[in-house]
């Protein structure tokens, strides 16, 4: 146990000087010491209550999320009974069902059979996600309760990973993207400078749509808001240049930009105007080389969030798989629209229905409050340590030391975040520390009661100590984990801290004090030694 050859002791202290040296950004940060600029600077990332930054809390509507799957799935019966050659009148919305009548009552089994492959289980009892029923020649689909549920939670589940995605493209670091209860999000930015720009990109839906404009649109009943049957009347995104009145546009027979597989905000070679230059993937390309390729001489409409972009004739087919978004932008909104796109559309509207901007006063006041209360205490202790333990105790000292800069170099080297309550997990690690040291000092003094020789029991000592010392840290690193893989935001902060703690404790209590008891015992050959 006490045998260290010379590889041992470098990588041990190879270890040790490079992660002190990784802490040392932060600490000059903390003491408002500037930093070379040539020297690399890895630093630990301050959580929202540390750094500042954005609360924001995003809230979606129910009332639209029905309102989605009755369109949906009125354009999916409309397909399938295409499908299946099945005439039917005009499909309704009315009154939170899709209802239609079979034009021939004789083949209504034969539309529920098509149908019936719409629905699906939504809920561990068996029950569906629409009822469907046959009434002679009408057909009503009406959504069951745990179908509106199921598909409210996936619409939510899909929002956060959007936003999330729409974040992480920002360049921000370690934020935290939530569920609240059945329909709101909570996002919070730590170090957020701009949080209009959060804003206003959470805010875009970004629903991208390639829609043929209705040419047989009387302009008189448009005017008065009149769409032709199988269209609707969509307004243009920018009314200053393009007018206050709206396009009616088609309905079905477009194409969705949700199979793109890249956006990137450019410029017009021509015009030097701010576009979004978009890529479809294999079979986004191939719809949308057919749109064109039916409809050349014709316009369509580039529609985003119910607004028209542009309408442009197209000229020639647009093969490829590439095209570009044209529309008044600015560099940034250009930019908003290419990390929105990307990112994918929104599955609902998301509205801010809370906002709140934590400055950075406040995180450098508990900063402040935590480094003078974790240096008070452990003062406290690395005096009770040294006149407990005499030499030992200043081994148990610097190892605590040690195991200071350990966490804070790790943590700038892993590009993790501390948050107010990974401040308290940085404590209770150096209590763990302490805990090891007193232990393996006081089996160590157990030994020599019992009459063992110096090496023996220095020997014994550490080798006894240190099968208690692992199993509690396991323990704990098992706790860790848990707390790490199920919570979220603040406990995923104290757990990470708390998992590199207990990691650099036991390296630091465990194995470089036995490297400095061992060569200590080694260079002296001490008779006899005080604890």
């Amino acid at each position: 146990m006490l045998d260290f050859p010379l590889w041992r002791r470098l990588t041990l202290w190879t270890i040790t000087i490079v992660t002190c040296l990784a802490a040392l950004p932060s600490i000059f940060a903390v003491s408002n010491i500037p930093w070379p600029a040539k020297l690399i600077e890895p630093k630990v990332n301050l959580g929202l209550d540390l750094a500042g930054g954005s609360h924001i809390l995003l809230e979606a509507s129910p009332d639209q999320i029905r309102r989605q799957r009755l369109d949906t799935m009125a354009e999916d019966v409309r397909n399938r009974l295409r499908q299946a050659k099945i005439a039917v009148g005009d499909i309704s919305t009315k009154d939170g069902t899709v209802s239609f009548m079979v034009a021939d009552p004789a083949k209504g089994d034969a539309a529920r059979e098509a149908l019936q492959t719409l629905t699906s289980g939504a809920s561990m009892s068996g029950q569906r996600d629409w009822d469907l029923k046959v009434d002679g020649g009408k057909i009503v689909l009406a959504p069951t309760e745990a179908g509106i549920n199921q598909a409210q939670s996936r619409a939510m589940d899909s929002a956060t990973d959007v936003v999330r995605k729409r974040i992480d493209k920002m360049g921000t670091r370690e934020p935290t993207i939530i569920r609240q209860g059945a329909n709101r999000i909570v996002v919070q930015v730590p170090g957020l400078k701009d949080p209009a720009a959060l804003k206003a990109l959470l805010g875009q839906t970004a629903k991208l749509e390639f829609r043929m404009v209705d040419l047989t649109a009387d302009p008189t009943l448009v005017a008065q808001g009149i769409a032709p049957a199988g269209s609707e009347l969509l307004p243009y995104a920018n009314p200053e240049k393009d007018g206050t009145g709206r396009l009616a546009v088609r309905r079905y027979g477009g194409i969705k930009g949700d199979q793109l597989t890249n956006a990137v905000a450019s410029h017009d070679d021509r015009t030097n105007e701010p576009v979004v230059s978009i890529t479809f993937d294999q079979a986004g390309g191939a719809k949308f080389a057919r749109l064109t390729t039916e409809n050349v001489g014709k316009p369509f409409a580039i529609v985003l969030d119910g607004k028209v972009l542009s309408a442009p004739n197209i000229q020639e087919p647009i093969l490829g798989g590439q095209a570009r978004i044209s529309g008044s932008f600015t560099s940034d909104s250009a930019n908003q629209l290419a990390i929105a796109l990307v990112s994918g559309a929104l599955p609902v509207d998301l509205k801010v229905v809370e906002e709140r901007s934590v400055g950075p006063d406040l995180g450098a006041d508990s900063i402040r409050k935590g480094v003078i209360a974790m240096g008070i205490g452990t003062l406290a202790l690395m005096i009770f340590i040294a006149v407990t333990y005499g030499r030992f105790g200043l081994y148990a000292n610097a190892a605590l030391a040690i195991n200071g800069l350990m966490i804070l170099g790790i943590m700038s080297l892993l590009d993790t975040t501390l948050t107010l309550p990974g401040i308290a997990g940085f404590v209770l690690t150096i209590g763990a520390a302490v805990d090891a040291n007193v232990l393996i000092n006081e089996r160590i003094r157990e030994e020599r009661a019992r009459g063992r020789k110096v090496v023996q029991a220095v020997d014994l000592g550490y080798k006894e100590a240190s099968r208690a010392i692992f199993d509690a840290n396991i323990t704990n690193v098992i706790a860790a984990v848990l707390m790490f893989v199920v919570g979220s935001g603040p406990v995923r902060g104290f757990a990470i801290v708390l998992m590199i703690g207990i990691v650099t404790s036991v390296f630091t209590a465990v194995w470089l004090t036995r490297m400095w008891v061992a060569g200590y015992l080694r260079r002296n050959r001490p008779s006899d030694i005080v604890l």
